[in-house]
């Protein structure tokens, strides 16, 4: 089971800091433990309930085989979002947000197979026969097309649930997951609306060491699922095989007991022919023996 988050490691990586108190969103009120010069301080018990529910959930979407994209294309969150995830492989976008990612789904996956199909031209010998300004061209548009959608290359369907750091910034991410009715999980400021995710997690989405730490837990969350997915998978083939051994075995019984029916079948039918032959030649002696009496019989009398 995954550790569960302390108050004093959230306090150390200072994930209770929010927003100066001129900037707060009143529906924040209740994850709002105080205000200190000005700024609001983020309730932590709060916190770590919500990040242990929003851990649970995510655990078990990975569990089920399905993909969970994550959001951040703040500078500061870039880097640690983009390591952490790629540990569990899972798609992420740390670059602009493409307008249309998720409604507009169909267009992102043919800028996916555009990149392939660049990709392909480079293996089949096509490229070689490409002068140098449709490499040049080909090139900055496999880089292109690589900066913005080679950390979703492998998302083929849209994604089981979204993550966002800093939901004030990924407006646009939020809007499309929920016009899809896609489940979304965030890391919620004190200038941010809770009540435009499903699973908010009160926290300070500014600060590099309160990002990494969220990240730590929700993606050993999500580690720890694809692992009890393959354990549940490789017991099921396990169970699989153990079923195939036992129909296996209960046909080869199941055989063996035919043969040994047909031989006792056979045995029978051969001692019936047996004992039939034994009596047609018992018969044929009596008859012989009846004959051979009848004939002195007649002999005797002619001799008379």
């Amino acid at each position: 089971m995954s550790k569960k988050a302390e108050f004093k490691e959230l306090l150390e990586a200072g994930v209770h800091f929010g927003h100066m108190k001129r900037k707060w969103n009143p529906a924040m009120a209740p994850y709002i433990f105080d205000e200190q010069k000005g700024i609001h301080v983020i309730d932590l018990n709060k916190t770590i309930a919500h990040l242990e529910q929003a851990c649970a959930a995510l655990k078990q979407i990975a569990k089920s085989g399905k993909k969970i994209l994550f959001v951040a294309t703040k500078k500061q969150a870039q880097q640690i979002l983009a390591d952490r995830v790629k540990a569990v492989n899972m798609p992420y976008v740390t670059e602009r947000w493409t307008g249309g990612m998720l409604t507009n789904f169909s267009t992102t996956r043919k800028s996916v197979r555009k990149m392939a199909t660049i990709d392909k031209m480079k293996s089949d010998g096509t490229w070689d026969t490409l002068n140098k300004r449709e490499k040049l061209f080909r090139t900055r548009q496999r880089e292109k097309l690589e900066k913005n959608f080679g950390s979703i290359s492998e998302m083929t369907r849209q994604p089981a649930a979204i993550f966002i750091v800093d939901v004030m910034k990924e407006n646009i991410a939020l809007k499309e997951a929920v016009r899809l009715n896609i489940p979304t999980f965030a890391m919620i400021d004190t200038n941010s609306d809770p009540r435009s995710v499903d699973f908010p997690i009160p926290s300070n989405d500014d600060a590099t060491k309160s990002v990494a730490v969220i990240l730590d837990h929700v993606t050993e969350a999500i580690r720890e699922g694809l692992e009890e997915r393959k354990t549940a998978k490789a017991q099921q083939e396990a169970d699989k095989k153990e079923q195939k051994a036992k129909k296996e075995e209960a046909a080869a019984k199941k055989k063996e007991e035919a043969a040994a029916k047909k031989e006792e079948a056979d045995n029978k039918a051969e001692a019936d022919k047996a004992s039939e032959t034994d009596k047609k030649a018992e018969s044929k002696k009596e008859e012989a023996k009846d004959q051979k009496a009848a004939e002195t019989e007649k002999k005797e009398e002619s001799d008379k």
